[in-house]
C-alpha cells in the first residue's frame, strides 16, 4: 500500500499483472477438467453458426450485390469509429479549392452515377409492362437510394416537415411507398423534391414527366435563392444551400433531358450550355456528356469539337463518351473513302492515322463498346450507374450514340477494320468479385467444420493438442509474470497474493 502511494502507476502495474496471472491459473484449471465432449460441442456450434451466417451472407449477397457485414459496417459502424464518408466531400462546391478535391474525390470512385439514365416511371417501367421483368438490380437502385440520399437531404430537414417526409421516403424500398410519401409532402406544402420523385418514377410519359419538373424548378427555384442569401449565417444554412443547389441543377438538368427526349434537340442543348454556364463547379454531375450526346444529334460537330477540347483533358476522368466521341470526330473525316485494300497497298495517310489512333486510344479505354456498336452483342437498356471502363459504361455509351455512329458514312467500318486489327480477348470485366466477408466466412465454417470432424473421431489427441496450443498462446503471459516474480521482493508478492 506504501509503494501505491508513492509510486501509484507502478501499483497499478502490479494489480493488473497480478489480475492477469488470477485469470491464467484459472482458465489453466478449467481447460484440465475438460472431456473431449466439451471440445466435440464447441467446434460442432462454431461451426454450425458460422455455416448459418455463410448462407445469410450469399443470400444477402445475390439478392442486393453486397455484403451485409461489409454494409453495416461502412454504413453505421465508420462514422462511430470517426471515419469519414466521400459524398461530404463530393457535395462541396463554393470555391476552386472544393472543385479539385471533388474532383479527386470522384476520380477515384468506381461506380458512376450515368448521365444519361433513362426515366423509371416513364421508360423503365415500360420495360415492366411488357416482359414482367425488372430492368434494375437491387444493387443499382440501392445506389440510386444513397445518391438521392446524398444530394437531396441535409441535416436541417427534420425542421420543415415536408422535407422531413421525403427524408423517409428516399430511403423506401417500396416504389409505391415512396409515392406515396411524396403526395403526403405535396400536402404539406411545395416540395421540389416530392415533385422531382412523382417526376422520376408516377410519371408515365415523359411529358407528364416535364410537367412535373417544371413545377419542381417553381418550388426549387424559390427554396435556393431564399438558402442563398442565408448560406453565410453558420454551417447549417450552408447545408441547406449545397441542398438545394443540388435539388435545382438536378431538374434543369432533367428539363433539358424531357426536352432531348421530345424532339425539342436545340432547347435542350440551349438547357444545358446556361446550365453548365450558370454551376461551372459542379463538373461531377457530367452534364456535358449530355451535351454532347444532343450536339451529336444536331450534327453540329464543330460545336462538339470545341466541348471536347475543354473536358478530354488529361487531369479530367475520361470516360467512353469523350474518348469514342474523339474517335468518331476524327474518323469522320476519312471514313466515307477508307478502303482497307486501298490502305494496304498505299499505307495510312495522315488523317487515317490519326483516326485510327483515336480508335485505339478508345478502345484502350474500354474495350466493350465496339461489340455493341458493331452489333455483335445485343443492346439491353442502360443502368442507372456504370462502372468505368466496364461493360455497363459500353451498354450505356453505345445505347444512345450508336445512331450517331450509323449516321456518319463508313465510320463503323473504319471501327470494324481497325478494332479486328488489335483486338485481344478481355476478360468479362467487370468481374463480381465475392466480398471479403463471405469468403472469410466460408473458410472459418470450413475450418471449424473440420476441427469439428477431427475432435469427434480422435477427441483424447485433439484435447492434447488444444491444451498444448492454449499454452503456446499464454507462454508469453507467463514468461513476463515470471519476470515480475523475480524482479518484486518476496514479501510484497506474498501480501499481494494474499490481498
Amino acid at each position: 500500500i506504501v509503494l501505491g502511494v508513492r509510486n501509484y502507476k507502478y501499483s497499478i502495474f502490479l494489480y493488473v499483472a497480478f489480475f492477469f496471472q488470477y485469470i491464467l491459473l484459472d482458465t489453466y484449471m478449467f481447460l484440465n477438467t475438460l472431456t473431449p465432449k466439451f471440445y466435440v460441442a464447441l467446434t460442432g456450434t462454431s461451426s454450425l453458426i458460422s455455416g448459418l451466417i455463410l448462407i445469410f451472407e450469399w443470400w444477402y449477397f445475390r439478392k442486393y450485390g453486397t455484403s451485409f457485414i461489409e454494409q453495416v459496417s461502412v454504413s453505421h459502424l465508420r462514422p462511430l469509429l470517426g471515419g469519414v464518408d466521400n459524398n461530404s466531400s463530393n457535395n462541396s462546391n463554393s470555391s476552386n479549392g472544393d472543385s479539385d478535391s471533388n474532383r479527386q474525390s470522384v476520380s477515384e470512385c468506381k461506380v458512376w452515377r450515368n448521365p444519361l439514365n433513362l426515366f423509371r416511371g416513364a421508360e423503365y417501367n415500360r420495360y415492366t409492362w411488357v416482359t414482367g421483368r425488372e430492368p434494375l438490380t437491387y444493387y443499382d437502385m440501392n445506389l440510386s437510394a444513397q445518391d438521392h440520399q446524398t444530394f437531396f437531404t441535409c441535416d436541417s430537414d427534420h425542421l420543415r416537415p415536408a422535407d422531413a417526409i421525403m427524408q423517409k421516403a428516399w430511403r423506401e424500398r417500396n416504389p409505391q411507398a415512396r409515392i406515396s410519401a411524396a403526395h403526403e409532402a405535396l400536402e404539406i406544402n411545395e416540395c421540389a423534391t416530392a415533385y422531382i420523385l412523382l417526376a422520376e418514377e408516377e410519371a408515365t410519359t415523359i411529358a407528364e414527366a416535364e410537367k412535373l419538373f417544371k413545377q419542381a424548378l417553381k418550388a426549387g427555384d424559390g427554396c435556393y435563392r431564399r438558402s442563398q442569401q442565408l448560406q453565410h449565417h453558420g454551417s447549417q444554412y450552408e447545408a441547406q444551400h449545397r441542398r438545394d443547389t443540388n435539388v435545382l441543377v438536378y431538374i434543369k438538368r432533367r428539363l433539358a433531358m424531357c426536352a432531348r427526349r421530345l424532339g425539342r434537340t436545340r432547347e435542350a442543348v440551349k438547357m444545358m450550355r446556361d446550365l453548365m454556364k450558370e454551376f461551372p463547379l459542379l463538373s461531377m454531375f457530367n452534364i456535358h456528356e449530355n451535351l454532347l450526346e444532343a450536339l451529336l444529334e444536331l450534327q453540329a460537330y464543330a460545336d462538339v469539337q470545341a466541348v471536347l477540347a475543354k473536358y478530354d483533358d488529361i487531369s479530367l476522368p475520361k470516360s467512353a463518351t469523350i474518348c469514342y466521341t474523339a474517335a468518331l470526330l476524327k474518323a469522320r473525316a476519312v471514313s466515307d473513302k477508307f478502303s482497307p485494300e486501298a490502305a494496304s497497298r498505299r499505307g495510312l495517310s495522315t488523317a487515317e492515322m490519326n483516326a485510327v489512333e483515336a480508335i485505339h486510344r478508345a478502345v484502350e479505354f474500354n474495350p466493350h463498346v465496339p461489340k455493341y456498336l458493331l452489333e455483335m452483342k445485343s443492346l439491353i437498356l442502360p443502368p442507372e450507374h456504370i462502372l468505368k471502363r466496364g461493360d455497363s459504361e459500353a451498354i450505356a455509351y453505345a445505347f444512345f450514340h450508336l445512331a450517331h455512329w450509323k449516321r456518319v458514312e463508313g465510320a463503323l467500318n473504319l471501327l470494324h477494320c481497325t478494332w479486328e486489327g488489335t483486338f485481344h480477348e478481355v476478360s468479362v470485366y467487370p468481374k463480381k468479385e465475392l466480398p471479403f466477408f463471405i469468403l472469410f466466412t466460408a473458410g472459418l465454417c470450413s475450418f471449424t467444420a473440420m476441427l469439428a470432424l477431427l475432435t469427434h473421431q480422435f477427441p483424447e489427441l485433439m484435447g492434447v493438442f488444444a491444451k498444448a496450443f492454449l499454452s503456446t498462446l499464454f507462454a508469453p503471459l507467463n514468461f513476463v509474470m515470471e519476470k515480475v516474480e523475480s524482479i518484486l521482493p518476496s514479501s510484497l508478492w506474498h501480501q499481494l497474493t494474499r490481498i
